[in-house]
């Protein structure tokens, strides 16, 4: 019994390594690339001949250059604007969404919602010629309404607020009904207390969706002024910008990223413990 024991833990152990080796092997690839990016973006100009050697020394002219360059500030504030703008709506519309489907019951719902699923099936590139033709008719180009009212009916996120909802206590909406509460007091007071662990990771994806969003910004976004980070990226490497700039505009893109999923990364946890626990 002793020696079989033994034996077991001794698997275990060889497991465990080997499970650890493959990772840290995925995680070395997946990271050499964005260490390669950031040695280029501080390396002067002229100075990296990749990948026969580094470079001497690591300078900050590349990144000072880039936003000194016409139009990159502009670029990132468009962003910023068309990322967390569709972000929080569709945060709140799918939460309300999500509740109505999870915990109401009105005639056709069900069929509603398999329906509003559907349009998962369709890929953006179908639907781009008519969303281009409407936005351009209703004077939506080179407008921050015309970048985000098309992407707001996020199909994946209702889903998901659906399902998460849909497993809290019919208890807690009993209880608050029967003290006299509306559908808007139980929504504010009790949906999206118990619902911030998912509305943190849908708030990480969607943000990621639009911060890197390239086709729809492309068509809408015609002026220069309007363009998004990674439209405006595209074209400095269509006008010859040095590579050393080019990958520090995008070690800045990557930036915002990382900050949104520090804030939100706590809540996420807890998304994943919650889930567990179910």
């Amino acid at each position: 019994m002793t020696v079989q024991t033994a034996g077991v833990r001794q698997r275990h152990r060889l497991a465990t390594m080997s499970l650890g080796g493959l990772l840290a092997v995925i995680c070395l690839i997946t990271v050499t690339p964005f260490a390669l990016m950031i040695v280029v973006a501080l390396s002067p100009a002229g100075s990296l001949t990749l990948p026969y050697a580094l470079p001497d020394r690591l300078t900050w002219e590349n990144i000072t250059e880039i936003f000194s360059a016409a139009g990159f500030t502009r670029w990132t504030i468009n962003s910023f604007v068309y990322s967390v703008l569709s972000m929080l709506i569709i945060l709140l519309t799918a939460s309300m969404a999500g509740y109505a489907f999870a915990k109401m019951r009105f005639p056709g719902r069900d069929a509603l919602m398999w329906s509003f699923l559907a349009t998962l099936m369709v890929p953006f590139q179908a639907m781009l010629i008519p969303y281009f033709v409407l936005v351009s008719r209703l004077g939506g180009l080179n407008t921050f309404w015309g970048l985000i009212v098309p992407t707001l009916a996020n199909s994946q996120a209702v889903f998901l607020m659906r399902q998460f909802i849909r497993d809290l206590p019919d208890e807690l909406f009993d209880a608050a009904r029967i003290d006299g509460a509306s559908e808007w007091r139980v929504y504010w007071r009790i949906v999206l207390p118990l619902t911030k662990p998912i509305l943190a990771t849908l708030a990480v994806f969607v943000f990621l969706w639009h911060w890197n969003d390239f086709l729809w910004p492309l068509v809408v976004a015609q002026s220069r002024d309007m363009q998004t980070l990674t439209v405006g990226l595209a074209t400095l490497r269509s006008e010859n910008v040095p590579l050393a700039q080019l990958m520090a505009a995008a070690a800045i893109s990557v930036v915002p990223c990382l900050v949104v999923f520090a804030l939100v990364q706590r809540f996420i946890v807890n998304s994943i413990a919650i889930t567990g626990l179910k």
